[in-house]
């Protein structure tokens, strides 16, 4: 058993399989990727991690009263993710935000998580090809995964506080397998803070300009040699050291933190262009 603390969720206790999950290097490799991309160069307060992220997801459903089969395919979702997270779809010009769902079949059997699974009764292939309503739904419908990145990103993103995310989290209950609230108020308010979310900080032009301008580099040094495709499997700080030992790209790096070329950029720069996305949670 492995006991694990979230600020949203609390203490939870998982079986073995969680731990050995935890342990492999494809999910050891998520906690060193932010799950806000490069905008921890311009903002150092929204740091969390893809991991931080997938494990609140997985207790999600848990707390939801999902099968430890979805619990599991909720520890997994993200594990295709490259380094910076979203800006490797700007990197491939994946105007959909999904290349880690296109790549995720290849990573995942690629990695030691098949074994981890086949030791404990499951396998790769019920991940791959099961339908887990907790954890996915389409827009505009709520999900463990999309609430659990509204809520994390909002309370790192100051959009509002911990308690009142929590205090919604009372509010939680499966309807016909998908997630509703209880009350009117509740639904208004998670339906607003998701818009706030995507428009005052997905969208805030200091965000578009990091996630960017990275993308950029990225792409600029790829293209000279200088990175491979396989350099964003790494994580993060692994991608950003190899960037830096190189003159220019230690420049470019700093003129991030500095927004040197802010301006410029954001009149004719590649900058991201992200899907407008809106809520209509269900009422219970």
């Amino acid at each position: 058993m492995i006991q694990l603390n979230d600020f949203l969720y609390g203490k939870m206790e998982f079986p073995q399989v969680f731990e050995d999950l935890l342990n492999t290097d494809a999910l050891k490799r998520l906690a060193g990727v932010h799950q806000s991309g490069a905008i921890y160069l311009v903002n150092p307060d929204i740091c969390h991690s893809r991991l931080e992220h997938a494990i609140g997801v997985m207790m999600l459903i848990r707390l939801l009263g999902g099968s430890e089969l979805e619990q599991i395919a909720g520890l997994l979702h993200d594990v295709s993710h490259t380094a910076f997270s979203h800006v490797g779809d700007y990197v491939f010009d994946n105007t959909d935000e999904n290349y880690h769902e296109q790549i995720f079949d290849e990573v995942v059997t690629n990695s030691e998580i098949p074994q981890v699974l086949n030791n404990h009764g499951y396998s790769i292939a019920q991940i791959v090809t099961g339908k887990f309503t907790i954890l996915e739904q389409p827009l505009p419908l709520l999900c463990a995964d999309r609430l659990d990145y509204t809520l994390r990103d909002g309370i790192y993103a100051g959009v509002f506080s911990r308690q009142r995310a929590k205090q919604f989290l009372s509010s939680i209950i499966l309807k016909n397998g998908k997630i509703a609230v209880t009350t009117e108020a509740d639904a208004d308010w998670i339906n607003l803070s998701f818009k706030k979310l995507n428009n005052e900080v997905f969208k805030l032009p200091l965000y578009l300009y990091a996630n960017g301008k990275m993308a950029e580099i990225i792409k600029d040094f790829i293209k000279k040699g200088i990175l491979t495709k396989g350099d964003l499997f790494k994580t993060d700080t692994m991608l950003l050291n190899k960037i830096r030992s190189n003159f220019a790209g230690y420049e470019a790096i700093k003129s991030i933190k500095q927004l040197r070329g802010f301006a410029e950029f954001m009149r004719n720069g590649a900058v991201p262009k992200v899907k407008d996305r809106t809520l209509n949670v269900l009422v219970a």
